[in-house]
């Protein structure tokens, strides 16, 4: 259904039934609430997190790559890093696909 239609319903019942057809209008919005607090408020604070975090590479940090690679960065470009996996071994690497690796990130960003 579309929520003009849930709307127009719930304004019918209230004029029809009084309180009672306010019920459903208040249980939508707490159920739109509930998702809010619980599943995005926490996944926008992890996103800037990570933001945070390659916005705050430099050479030498050890990371790990999307596709599971190890490494430690050699250099950084605006959109990538340059990681080297082996000795004389490096790869480049879009800068969004990479995370830090446990043993880099401070204590008090770890959750």
């Amino acid at each position: 259904m579309e929520l003009t239609s849930i709307l127009l319903q719930a304004d019918a019942t209230a004029t029809t039934g009084g309180a009672a057809g306010y019920s459903g209008l208040i249980m939508m919005l707490l159920i739109f609430v509930v998702f809010y607090f619980f599943m995005i408020r926490p996944q926008t604070k992890r996103q800037k997190e990570i933001k945070k975090q390659r916005d705050a590479m430099k050479a030498g940090d050890k990371v790990v790559t999307a596709g599971g690679i190890y490494g430690k960065i050699r250099e950084v470009k605006d959109n990538a890093v340059f990681i080297e996996i082996a000795d004389n071994v490096r790869i480049k690497v879009d800068k969004n696909s990479v995370y830090m690796a446990a043993e880099d990130i401070p204590a008090e960003t770890k959750q």
